[in-house]
């Protein structure tokens, strides 16, 4: 396998094994020795009324590094979509927020989180929710559906950041906008010194700078692009609010489905 191939397989191992520990009774953060979180992850950084409006099994597989249903600004109506939505606790939030007019959309490549997911999503009776299979570096979904893209800390675990980032410009509607939280380096660590603050399945060893962030973005295309430490979790290393826009004036691209898409863009296939 190649080495991106490797971490890959990695990410996914972990975080099977944490949605196992949560499905027999445990909670996300021990649920695996390569997914090791504390006091600065997971459903901590969530309100009590958010945690207590959810399935216990959703709130218990949170392994964030914040809370961004909080700084979206979703509105009723809109299309939200969730990239690596785990247990499904943004999803769920999401649609709460969005309302029935609305809709929200998790996509996670693990079949163990997507099982959890599912199972939370019968539990809270959200109608209004549709849970995929794929990676966040091909989304399964059309060219210019979706009005918000958020993620809690995912995006640094991905092996390709911008096929990512290119993959939400284009799935997001002109004028299309991303509220992220992410584990963001300073800008004077090295790629070495921020592997020797934590593994990559740990949300640390494949985090961005802050420059990196936003030149990547910008590179995607996107405007308005801010990245902003909310806390730190490891010496040099800060959760971060990522924002950015997606201009009114982008072209429209055609509503060409890629090729998940065209293979069904239902969960359970």
């Amino acid at each position: 396998m190649s080495e991106q191939s490797d971490l890959r397989e990695t990410v996914r191992a972990g975080y099977a094994a944490a949605a196992l520990k949560v499905s027999q009774g445990g909670t996300a953060c021990c649920g695996s020795e390569a997914v090791e979180i504390d006091e600065n992850f997971g459903s901590g950084l969530y309100g009590s009324d958010d945690r207590e409006a959810l399935p216990a099994d959703a709130v218990a597989a949170s392994l964030g590094c914040g809370n961004p249903t909080a700084v979206a600004d979703l509105r009723e109506g809109e299309r939200v979509l969730d990239l690596g939505s785990g247990g499904g606790i943004d999803v769920l939030l999401s649609a709460r927020r969005v309302g029935a007019s609305g809709k929200a959309y998790g996509l996670d490549m693990t079949e163990e989180m997507l099982a959890l997911a599912l199972a939370n999503k019968e539990k809270a009776g959200a109608s209004n929710v549709e849970f995929l299979k794929g990676t966040i570096e091909a989304i399964p979904l059309p060219a210019n559906t979706i009005d918000v893209v958020i993620s809690n800390c995912v995006i640094n675990l991905s092996v390709d950041k911008p096929a990512v980032f290119a993959e939400m410009f284009r799935v997001l509607t002109p004028g299309g906008r991303i509220g992220i939280s992410d584990v963001v380096a300073e800008d004077h660590l090295s790629a070495d010194q921020r592997a020797e603050r934590g593994n990559y399945v740990g949300c640390i060893a494949g985090a961005l700078s802050f420059s990196e962030y936003r030149q990547g973005l910008e590179a995607a295309g996107f405007t308005d692009v801010t990245v902003t430490s909310t806390h730190q979790v490891a010496d040099g290393m800060h959760s971060a609010v990522v924002r950015a826009t997606k201009p009114a004036t982008a072209d429209l691209l055609p509503l060409v489905e890629t090729a998940g898409a065209a293979q069904g863009s239902s969960c359970c296939s």
